[in-house]
């Protein structure tokens, strides 16, 4: 079993390093002092295992399981022991340690990932929404006339009222509807609501500046609970 080990102390990332070091077929491949270093690499490379502290600059623990789409199992690490209770919210996360770890208890966490592992159930994300459709065509109604979009070539969805403003490559239509409506019909690996009132097509992203993204001339407002899942969608270098 492949793991990596993210947390700010470097004495702590030792004495976890150490703790694995005497668990048959459990290997540490990389350590992280922070978040982005570790995402970077989970965009080109898998583990089994993640031992995760949660208080660290910039990104908390939370934050950094809020970016993966697909997360491995993790095993909370930290000196914090007042978000149990919230870490278990996560399917993901398999137990919370509190620091200083004792080795029973560590030997005890790590026999739920094997188990895990041996059970082959995968019980990530419960909550996750169907997927939807990815057809290039959808179809808009406008003075009881039927006009159809390519999808890929919008850009930008504005709610406005009871309408929505929908802004292609080409055109620009109002449309009476509601923008939870039209983004049930929107495949979700292209576009992402990253507001209440904006939906985005990611790849046409020009820039992204603190809470705000450019598309075209637009500048659109990102929300602070949408942010995480904006980066996990971004291929970061």
């Amino acid at each position: 079993m492949n793991c990596i080990i993210i947390d700010d102390e470097v004495t702590a990332r030792a004495i976890i390093g150490q703790l694995c070091s005497k668990v048959e077929n459990l290997n540490v491949i990389e350590e992280f002092p922070n978040a982005i270093q570790a995402i970077k690499y989970l965009n080109q490379h898998t583990v089994d295992l993640i031992f995760l502290d949660i208080h660290m600059p910039d990104f908390t623990g939370f934050d950094f399981i809020e970016t993966l789409k697909n997360p491995p199992k993790i095993i909370l690490t930290t000196s914090d022991s007042n978000f149990a209770i919230q870490a278990f919210e996560y399917d993901c996360i398999l137990d919370y340690l509190v620091k200083p770890i004792a080795p029973e208890r560590f030997q005890k966490a790590l026999q739920k990932a094997t188990d895990k592992q041996n059970s082959s159930v995968d019980s990530y994300d419960s909550s996750k929404k169907t997927e939807r459709t990815s057809a290039d065509d959808l179809y808009i109604n406008i003075d009881r006339r039927l006009i159809k979009i390519d999808i890929p070539s919008i850009y930008l969805i504005e709610a406005k009222g009871d309408y929505i403003h929908v802004k292609t490559e080409n055109k620009n239509y109002m449309v009476h509807s509601t923008l939870k409506k039209i983004e049930d019909k929107l495949p979700d690996h292209l576009f992402l609501k990253i507001h209440r009132s904006y939906i985005i097509n990611i790849k046409k992203i020009i820039d992204i500046e603190d809470n705000s993204v450019l598309i075209k001339r637009d500048v659109i407002p990102v929300s602070r609970s949408n942010r995480p899942q904006l980066m996990k969608l971004l291929n970061l270098l």
